[in-house]
């Protein structure tokens, strides 16, 4: 087992090969993807040595376990969990050599959603709309892990990083604050709607994932009634459907949609988003 590639032992509930997207593809329909945590995905591939865009591992609550068939430098961070090589605690958030052959597994999640596996050199399926990352909604790039698959590396760029010290990886979020600007359908809801939205009665639903998350809560009401035309959805786009409770859009979102947009979240908000477990607080801060 000399191949720069890795078997699937254990697949998880849900995971995927992310890098950092396919943005700028919108007009063919085309969502953005990639990692939800960005920062975590970007600190674990330095850990290993890779570019801040090498493709990683997203694992979703419950881990995963791979065997790679050629010796590794790996590193997992985002959600904190156990790490293990062939059953031996090793660190988190930190570079680990695993001996090929031999089993790295990530546990669930002890805190937050998503954690993530880098691996020196990257994973290197074949781009498609030049990134690696599965799209959960077009179906593009890999389909999610499966026990047996084998996923090919790439070659390591340059040595793994040094861990001296705390690394400054982000808690999740116990309440989720998320700084929003109105538009551009804010008139179509009245003002009592946009205070209901500002205060503190949304929670993440258990239905969220990585096309985005819902809101458990009361339902904004609407001053204009219908639908719209379907327009242009960004990331971050706090829409409201049928049933009145936001969904903030993430990086799998439709890259149109009819139903009204309230605000648009700062996407320096939406890492701590792609963290929040369910039942978490969430509160709606409107910026200017």
């Amino acid at each position: 087992m000399t191949d720069r590639a890795l078997a699937v032992v254990r697949a998880g509930g849900l995971t995927t090969v992310q890098d950092g997207g396919r943005p700028g593809h919108a007009h063919l329909g085309v969502p953005r993807s990639g990692a939800l945590d960005g920062p975590a995905a970007r600190l674990v591939n330095r850990l290993v040595g890779n570019g801040d865009g090498a493709a990683v591992l997203e694992t979703t609550l419950n881990g995963c376990a791979v065997r790679p068939r050629c010796a590794v430098v790996a590193a997992v961070g985002g959600a904190p969990c156990a790490v293990t090589v062939d059953g031996r605690p090793v660190a988190w958030g930190a570079p680990v050599r695993v001996p090929a052959g031999s089993v790295l597994e990530t546990g669930p999640a002890v805190r937050g959603v998503r954690s993530y596996v880098a691996f020196a050199g990257g994973i290197a399926v074949d781009p498609v709309l030049g990134s690696r990352s599965t799209d959960l909604l077009s179906g593009l790039g890999p389909a999610p892990l499966a026990e047996g698959a084998v996923l090919p590396l790439g070659e390591p760029a340059g040595p793994h990083g040094r861990v001296d010290g705390a690394l400054p990886w982000p808690a999740p979020p116990e309440e989720l604050v998320l700084r929003t600007r109105l538009g551009p359908r804010d008139d179509w809801f009245t003002r009592r709607a946009v205070g209901t939205l500002t205060g503190p009665g949304y929670r993440v639903s258990s239905a969220s994932n990585r096309i985005g998350l819902r809101t458990d809560g009361p339902p904004l009401e609407r001053a204009v009634a219908g639908e719209l035309p379907s327009e242009g959805m960004v990331l971050g786009a706090v829409q409201v459907p049928p049933d009145g409770r936001p969904v903030v859009f993430l990086a799998d979102h439709p890259t149109t949609g009819g139903y009204p947009v309230v605000g648009v979240v700062d996407g320096r908000d939406l890492a701590a988003a792609a963290q929040a477990v369910p039942g978490t607080p969430v509160r709606f801060t409107l910026v200017r």
